[in-house]
Formats: C-alpha cells, sequence, structure tokens
C-alpha cells in the first residue's frame, strides 16, 4: 500500500481554499485504498520536515497560494527527495509570477491581455491604461485581490492606497465576455467549461467559493471552433510552462466584434482546487474519471523534480 502524506492549510491568502481540497483529497486518496497521513501546514517550517521523517512515498500537494504553490514547498520536497504531485520548482514559480507566465505565454504565440506591472505610486496619480482595466496581484491566485475599475469609477485611488500585494500591481485591459476554464491532465485537456458569476460581474474570490457564487456549464455553449482552440491553447500553455501532472487554464473569450469571437489566455493554475465541486473534478467527471480515480492518478504521477 502507498504511504501519501497530504499537505493542505498552508499560510498564503488561500489557506481556507487549501484546506477544503485537502479534506475532499483524504477522503478520496483513503477510499481509493491508500495509506493517508494528513499533515495541516503552519508557518512551522520545522514542524512539517519532522512530519515527513520517515519519508512518505508520495506527497500529495494540496497547498494553494504562495509558498504552497510558487515553487517554494516543491524546492523542499525536491531537497528532501519525496516524490510529489503536480508541477516542480520551475514551472510552479513561472505560473504564480502572472507577468513571467504572460512572457512565455506570448513567446508560445498564445494571446494574452496587454497590460505591465505599475507601481502603486503611478496607478494613484492617473490612469495607467484606458478604462476600463483589470489590477491585479502578480502572484496571487483564486481571484485573491483582482479589482476592475471601469468607466466612471473612482475607486483607482483608492486602490493605490490600500494595495497590499506588494509595491507593485499587474494591471492588464479588460477583456470583456465570457469565462471558460479547461482541465489538463498531463498532455490530455478535459473539456471546456463557461462560468457564470451570479453576482459579483466577475469571477472573484467570493464567486469561486461562496455557496452559490457561480454556475458551471459544462460542455461550454460555445463556437465548436473555439471550444476546441481552447482545448489546444491549455495544452500548449501547459507545455509551455512546463507544467506535469494537472493544471487548468483560464481563459475570457469575447464575441463583441462577432463571430467566432477573440479567446484570451489569462493564467494558468498548477494547483486547481480539488474538492469534488471543483473545476477540474467537474471535468474530469465529465470525461468518466471519477474524483477518487483521479486523486489516485495524480499520486501515481507523483515524482521528485530535482533532476528536471
Amino acid at each position: 500500500m502507498t504511504r501519501v502524506a497530504v499537505l493542505y492549510g498552508g499560510i498564503s491568502a488561500e489557506r481556507e481554499v487549501s484546506l477544503a481540497s485537502g479534506a475532499a483529497v483524504i477522503g478520496a486518496l483513503r477510499e481509493a485504498g491508500f495509506e493517508v497521513t494528513p499533515i495541516e501546514v503552519t508557518d512551522d517550517a520545522r514542524a512539517l520536515i519532522a512530519a515527513l521523517t520517515p519519508a512518505p512515498d508520495a506527497v500529495f500537494n494540496a497547498l494553494h497560494g504562495r509558498f504552497g504553490e510558487d515553487g517554494t514547498i516543491q524546492g523542499v520536497l525536491d531537497w528532501l527527495a519525496i516524490p510529489y504531485t503536480h508541477s516542480g520548482v520551475r514551472a510552479s514559480a513561472l505560473a504564480m509570477d502572472k507577468t513571467a507566465a504572460k512572457t512565455i505565454f506570448a513567446a508560445a504565440g498564445l494571446p494574452v491581455p496587454l497590460g505591465r506591472l505599475v507601481g502603486r505610486d503611478e496607478l494613484a496619480a492617473a490612469d495607467p491604461l484606458p478604462l476600463p482595466y483589470v489590477v491585479k496581484p502578480p502572484n496571487e491566485g483564486s481571484s485573491v485581490g483582482v479589482e476592475i475599475v471601469r468607466i466612471g469609477d473612482n475607486r483607482r485611488a483608492e486602490i493605490a492606497r490600500t494595495w497590499r500585494y506588494g509595491r507593485a500591481a499587474l494591471v492588464e485591459e479588460y477583456i470583456p465576455g465570457r469565462e471558460l476554464t479547461v482541465g489538463v491532465l498531463e498532455d490530455r485537456a478535459l473539456a471546456v467549461t463557461e462560468i457564470i458569476a451570479q453576482a459579483a460581474g466577475f469571477y472573484n474570490y467570493e464567486s469561486k467559493y461562496a455557496d452559490g457564487g457561480s454556475r458551471h456549464l459544462i460542455p461550454a455553449p460555445v463556437d465548436a471552433a473555439i471550444y476546441g482552440r481552447a482545448l489546444e491553447m491549455a495544452v500548449a500553455a501547459h507545455r509551455a510552462l512546463g507544467c506535469r501532472g494537472a493544471s487548468r487554464a483560464d481563459f475570457r473569450y469575447d464575441e463583441t466584434a462577432g463571430p467566432p469571437g477573440r479567446l484570451v489566455l489569462l493564467e494558468v493554475n498548477t494547483q486547481p482546487g480539488l474538492t469534488r465541486t471543483s473545476l477540474l473534478p467537474e471535468q474530469a467527471a465529465h470525461c468518466g474519471m471519477g474524483f477518487p480515480a483521479l486523486c489516485a492518478w495524480m499520486v501515481e504521477r507523483a515524482a521528485c523534480r530535482a533532476g528536471e
């Protein structure tokens, strides 16, 4: 029986999301027949290393956000020579750094939003892009801190004054239209889901995790060519970053200029949410893979990435 340690919790802004993912994964792996050791990660790194001694056969990384998704814990596990799920140090760090990821996507010929890093003082002084535009942290996930500044909006100075995600923000053009996402398992794109935020007007943190915050349409009711293109782009983005295991690519689909519309890659998530109703498990189920089987698939592909 494979001994699997599940890391969950962590110290990022996405701790509560990770606690939910971890609890679901623990149950699914036990259902799949694994011997599971839950490890709730805190700010005590020594305690974490002690909990991983003696080493398990594999670590299931159910952490989200900084320190769990940005290459930090991946480097620790490489150092300890413990195989782990999902991507390694380099791909994790690149995907979490939205500016670096966009550069790589653009070099691979994938369409990305126009934008740039902007200091807080510059943002406070004037609009850095034509309205409307999006202001987001350059290294957070789950839409933490994302704001849309629209025509007639007077919140720009307040956003700059209260910004708590470092000295700079990533400012990008606002792309109207629909929210699409595609899960990837290694070289296979699963499906395209359309996400409809119920109240916020865009898919923010509350829409993602509040009960009834959003609806998921799978398969997405979009033009067949766009559907196929989204599948192709998700796999291309996964490969461009050097991801392993599972990832999820997020898109905006703008039909305002007429069909077939404009498909734009926003980002790749190397640690997608993993409750039974999260987007990636939903798509896996749509393709005939139940949640315990999905989690087992990830463990079976766990590896030590230090040699990559």
